[in-house]
C-alpha cells in the first residue's frame, strides 16, 4: 500500500482543521457539555458553507468526488476537536449510501445532506443484539407500501434527522430503508458523554426501500464497513490530541522537584501510548487506502476496530492517571477527551467481539 497522503486528503483535513480550530475552543466545550443537546450548530454550518461536507461525496450530488482518505482526514480532524456534528452519520454513511444505491429522489436528498440543509442518520444498534447484518427489526410490504416494525438503540442525532437510514429483516434476507422520524418514537438516551443519541421505536412505520430487497445485504455491508472505519478515524483523532495534552502536562507538572513525566512509571505509560496510536493510525490508513483502491478491506476494517477500541481503552485511561486529579475534574479537558474515546470505545463494541469477527474473516 502506498502511506503518502493525497494532496486533496491533505488540503481537507487542514480545512476541516482550521475551521474547528477556530470554532470548538476549550469554552465552546464546556458550554455544550451544559447544553440541552450538545450539537454544534455554528460548526455544522461553516463546514456546510466551506465545502468541507459536500466533498467526499460524488459529483452526481454536488461533491467533489473524493474518496475514503478523504473521508478519514475530515474524521480524525473532528475527533481532534471533539466536534459535536453528525459528519459521520449525515454524510459519510447516510448521504453516500443513498448517492451510491438511491432512486433520484433518494439521490437529491443526499444533495441537500452535502449542502448542510437536512441531517440524515442510521440506526445500526439493536438491544441484546450484536449482529448488525441480522436485524431483529422487520419489514412487510402492504398494498400501501413497505412497513416496518421493531426498535433501534443510540441512533445520532435521530431528533434532527431528515430520514433515518434502517435495516430490516425481509424474509430471512436484509434491505435497507429511509423513515421518517416523525413517523417513528424517538426518544432521547444519555450516553458516556453526552452526544445526541435516542431510541427509536417502530410500529408498523411506513418506510421507503432503497435500492432492491436483492441489494439490501451490499448496502448493508457498505454502510456497516464505512461505519467501523469512521468511528475509527474519530477514535484516532481523539486519542492523538489526548496523547498531546498528557505529554504537555507530564513536562510541565512538577513533583518532588521534577516533572512527572520524568518518572520511570509516567514515562513508560505514555510510550505505550504512542505506540497505541501508531498502530491505530498505521490500521486505519491501511482499510482506508485499501476501500479507496476497491480492494477487499474487511479484514483491514475489523483490525483497525479492534484498535480503535482496545488501544482507545488503554490510552484513555493513561490521560486520567497521568493528569491525577485534574484528569477526574469534569471542568477540565482531559475529562472531555476521556469521555470521548470511552463513548468510541463503547460504540465499537468489545475487543473480543473484533477477535471474533476477525476469526470469522480469516477462516473464510
Amino acid at each position: 500500500m502506498d502511506f503518502t497522503p493525497t494532496e486533496a486528503q491533505l488540503d481537507l483535513g487542514r480545512l476541516t482543521g482550521e475551521v474547528c480550530g477556530k470554532l470548538v475552543t476549550a469554552d465552546r466545550l464546556r458550554e455544550l457539555d451544559t447544553a440541552e443537546e450538545r450539537f454544534d450548530q455554528p460548526l455544522w454550518s461553516s463546514l456546510a458553507e466551506t465545502g468541507v461536507l459536500a466533498a467526499t461525496l460524488p459529483e452526481s450530488v454536488g461533491g467533489s468526488d473524493l474518496g475514503s482518505l478523504e473521508q478519514t482526514a475530515v474524521l480524525r480532524e473532528l475527533g481532534k476537536h471533539l466536534a459535536a456534528v453528525p459528519y459521520l452519520w449525515s454524510i459519510v454513511l447516510g448521504a453516500g449510501a443513498l448517492a451510491r444505491f438511491g432512486d433520484a429522489a433518494q439521490q437529491d436528498l443526499a444533495t441537500r445532506a452535502g449542502a448542510g440543509d437536512v441531517i440524515l442518520t442510521v440506526a445500526l444498534s439493536e438491544e441484546r443484539n450484536w449482529e448488525p447484518a441480522a436485524p431483529a427489526t422487520t419489514a412487510v410490504e402492504t398494498g400501501d407500501g413497505w412497513r416496518l416494525t421493531g426498535a433501534k438503540t443510540t441512533v445520532p442525532f435521530a431528533n434532527r434527522a431528515e430520514r433515518i437510514l434502517v435495516p430490516a429483516a425481509v424474509s430471512g434476507t436484509t434491505a435497507v430503508f429511509l423513515v421518517d422520524p416523525a413517523a417513528a418514537t424517538v426518544t432521547a438516551q444519555q450516553v458516556v458523554d453526552r452526544s445526541p443519541e435516542f431510541a427509536v421505536e417502530l410500529t408498523d412505520t411506513p418506510a421507503e426501500l432503497i435500492g432492491s430487497v436483492a441489494d439490501g445485504a451490499e448496502i448493508l455491508d457498505w454502510i456497516l464497513t464505512r461505519a467501523w472505519l469512521g468511528l475509527s478515524a474519530v477514535q484516532l483523532g481523539t486519542l492523538e490530541r489526548a496523547l498531546e495534552l498528557v505529554a504537555e502536562y507530564a513536562r510541565e507538572r512538577e513533583q518532588f522537584g521534577k516533572a512527572v513525566g520524568s518518572f520511570q512509571a509516567v514515562a513508560q505509560r505514555l510510550a505505550d501510548a504512542y505506540i497505541d496510536v501508531q498502530g491505530l493510525r498505521l490500521a486505519v490508513t491501511q482499510a482506508a487506502w485499501l476501500l479507496s483502491e476497491d480492494l477487499p478491506a474487511a479484514e483491514a476494517v475489523h483490525t483497525a476496530k479492534f484498535w480503535a477500541a482496545d488501544a482507545g481503552h488503554r490510552v484513555a485511561h493513561t490521560v486520567v492517571h497521568v493528569h491525577g486529579g485534574v484528569g477526574i475534574d469534569r471542568d477540565h479537558i482531559a475529562h472531555n477527551y476521556f469521555t470521548a474515546a470511552k463513548h468510541n470505545e463503547f460504540a465499537l463494541g468489545a475487543s473480543t467481539d473484533h477477535l471474533r469477527a476477525l476469526g470469522a474473516l480469516l477462516a473464510t
